[in-house]
């Protein structure tokens, strides 16, 4: 079981066991050499530093901060910084390696990394985070590089954060380095399409799934937990296919209306609220975030934190179809729930990989220096979506599993072959 517990007594499940699960199926199922899984189950490498930052009152804080590459056999490794006090070693270590498997799903030439500093930046200023995110930089020079590691926005961080370390690696390293961040402003070498990606790529593997299961869009409704990026374009996109959206959440609370939720008016809301959330919003019934993910619906998009779909609710789910816009929304434990009640699950590391295929163009933009229209953007991650979904959907007839072992197959195999091929060891 996957269940660690806090302190306090309340059970959470840990995402490196549940990723690790999965792992481990994929591998019985390809019948990968067990020296080749020790291999590749490993980060490469655990970087913690402890960063004092001055606060505004004067005293010195110490601050935790993690890089954990996971694999670069496919190429440099890549993968977002979040800040938010949940941040731990676990955590850093799971979701650097579905960003390795994410990557190889959707055949761009990167390995994994992910990074994150424990801290709230919500009750930091712009002065504590700029000094914050230049110390990490400084404390990570010799991790991060546009051919060694290439960081990103995540949770509790965003162009801006990415600009500060363009700016502290440059300074450091003596010439503009643009490709060494992805996520940055388009002043500074951002790629147009980026902001949406995620979302996007949400948008186009559910509408692929919907094809499968015979699934109109103009016949369906949506539930969109989280409405933050991911969360609030994958909402708005879905509704221009036609899908209903019937339920959108963030930490405020949930909002229901079996009518259907104008997503444009609750987007234009949270962008004019003045702690930028849903509170308070008045285009549909309050409902419990205990309860929100249960309403009755077609689609069901979590787009919020890890482990939200666990045994506990995984069989009371309406829905007929789940894409998961966050990383590990869904504990391993409740994928057997989910199949057994016959819901189709597109996975974290197929369904939010848009965010670092246009990530991937971003850089490829900045080695290149020439960029690339928007609708061009669009188009060619609109491909890249559409096929790794339409190669993950024929692993998973051919090998008679789930989305989510299939997705992990096709990641496996093709790690495997490249480590195999390159005989690094």
């Amino acid at each position: 079981m996957a269940l660690i517990t806090h302190s306090g007594g309340s059970q959470v499940y840990n995402p490196l066991e549940s990723m690790m699960s999965r792992f481990n199926e994929a591998v019985r199922i390809l019948g990968l050499d067990e020296q080749f899984a020790s291999v590749l189950k490993a980060p490469d490498k655990c970087v913690i530093v402890n960063i004092p930052v001055t606060m505004d009152d004067g005293n010195i804080q110490v601050f935790e901060g993690y890089r954990v590459v996971h694999s670069v056999h496919l190429g440099p490794s890549k993968g977002g910084i979040r800040y938010s006090m949940d941040v731990n070693l676990d955590e850093v270590k799971a979701l650097a390696a579905w960003m390795t498997w994410k990557c190889a799903v959707v055949n761009i030439p990167y390995g994994g990394a992910k990074g994150g500093i424990k801290c709230d930046p919500r009750s930091m200023s712009k002065g504590e985070l700029e000094r914050l995110t230049r110390g990490y930089t400084l404390a990570m020079k010799h991790v991060f590089g546009p051919d060694r590691d290439i960081p990103a926005p995540d949770m509790g961080t965003g162009p801006q954060e990415m600009a500060w370390i363009l700016d502290e690696y440059s300074k450091i390293h003596g010439s503009n380095s643009w490709g060494v961040v992805t996520g940055k402003p388009l002043v500074l070498g951002g790629s147009l399409g980026r902001v949406e990606a995620t979302g996007r790529g949400v948008m186009i593997t559910a509408r692929s799934a919907m094809a499968k299961l015979g699934m109109k869009p103009t016949d369906c409704t949506c539930v969109v937990q989280g409405f933050g990026n991911v969360g609030s374009i994958s909402a708005k996109l879905l509704a221009q296919l036609g899908v209903k959206v019937v339920g959108i959440s963030d930490i405020s609370g949930g909002y229901y209306n079996p009518e259907g939720i104008d997503v444009l008016a609750a987007i234009e809301y949270v962008q004019q609220s003045p702690n930028r959330t849903l509170e308070g919003f008045t285009g549909g019934e309050v409902v419990h975030n205990g309860e929100f993910l249960l309403l009755p619906c077609d689609i069901l998009v979590p787009a919020a934190m890890e482990d939200q779909i666990t045994p506990l609710n995984a069989d009371k789910i309406k829905a007929k179809l789940i894409v998961e816009g966050a990383n590990g929304p869904t504990t391993a434990e409740a994928d057997a729930i989910l199949n057994s009640k016959g819901i189709m699950v597109v996975p974290d590391i197929l369904a939010n990989a848009g965010g670092v295929t246009v990530s991937y163009f971003e850089w490829v933009q900045n080695r290149l220096g020439y960029y690339w229209t928007e609708e061009r953007v669009h188009r060619r991650s609109d491909r890249v979506m559409k096929q790794a979904f339409d190669h993950v959907y024929a692993a998973s007839e051919k090998y008679k599993v789930d989305l989510r072992i299939a997705s992990y197959i096709v990641a496996l195999d093709k790690v495997a072959s490249t480590l195999k091929l390159r005989g690094s060891f």
